[in-house]
C-alpha cells in the first residue's frame, strides 16, 4: 500500500455535518479496540460530533482510500469544547481562549505506519497556528491498567511517539468520561490524562 494513493480532506465548522456517519462509522470500529474498548452507537456520536459542527473554528483532517474513510483526526478550541474536557483547565488557571483541544486521532489497522500519525498532529498544530491566539494544544488519553484482561499481548502505548512530537503528560490535568465497555450496556467512568505541548 502506497501513501500516495490515499486522499486528504479539511473540513471546519458545519461542514463536520457532511461527514458524520462516515466519521462516526470510523471512530465506533477504531475505538472498538484496547485501550478504548468503546461500544459505540451512531447516536451518540452524532451528538458528539455536534460539538464540532457548533465551532468555527473546529478541524477535520480526514483520510480517503477512494470513497472510503479511512482515518481521521480532530481539533477544536477547548472554550468550544464541553464542560468536562474544560474544567482541569480552568482549574489550574489556563485561560480557555489560549487552548486548542485535539479530539481523536483514528486509522484504520491497514493504514497505519505511513507516517498519518505525525501528519495528523502537523495538520492540527498548523491550523491551530493560524489564528495567533492560541499558547497551548493538548489531547487526553485514557488510563488502563497493565493487567487489564483485554490488554494485547502485542499492545504499544503511545506515550513514546507523543513524547517525540513535543507532549508532556500533565497529571494535574484530568478528566472522567463515561462510556460503555465492549459487550456492556452500563456506562461507566474511564480517568483520562492530558498531555500539554506550546504552541510555538
Amino acid at each position: 500500500m502506497q501513501n500516495i494513493n490515499l486522499i486528504f480532506r479539511r473540513l471546519t465548522g458545519p461542514a463536520f455535518q457532511t461527514v458524520f456517519d462516515e466519521l462516526a462509522a470510523l471512530r465506533i470500529a477504531v475505538f472498538y479496540d484496547f485501550p478504548y474498548l468503546y461500544e459505540g452507537s451512531v447516536e451518540y456520536e452524532k451528538i458528539y460530533l455536534e460539538t464540532y459542527a457548533r465551532a468555527d473554528r473546529s478541524f477535520l483532517f480526514a483520510v480517503y482510500d477512494g470513497e472510503q474513510m479511512v482515518g481521521a483526526t480532530t481539533a477544536l478550541p477547548l472554550r468550544n469544547e464541553t464542560a468536562e474536557v474544560q474544567a482541569p483547565f480552568l482549574k489550574a488557571g489556563y485561560d480557555p481562549d489560549t487552548v486548542f483541544y485535539f479530539g481523536e486521532s483514528i486509522l484504520l489497522p491497514a493504514y497505519r505506519g505511513l507516517g498519518l500519525g505525525h501528519q495528523f498532529f502537523t495538520e492540527r498544530e498548523t491550523h491551530a497556528r493560524q489564528f495567533g491566539q492560541y499558547k497551548l494544544t493538548c489531547f487526553c488519553a485514557v488510563q488502563r491498567p497493565d493487567e487489564h484482561p483485554l490488554r494485547p499481548a502485542n499492545y504499544r502505548p503511545l506515550d513514546n511517539f507523543w513524547t517525540k512530537r513535543g507532549y508532556q503528560r500533565d497529571e494535574t490535568l484530568q478528566s472522567e468520561f463515561v462510556w460503555p465497555d465492549r459487550n456492556e450496556t452500563i456506562e461507566t467512568a474511564k480517568p483520562m490524562i492530558y498531555w500539554t505541548r506550546p504552541l510555538d
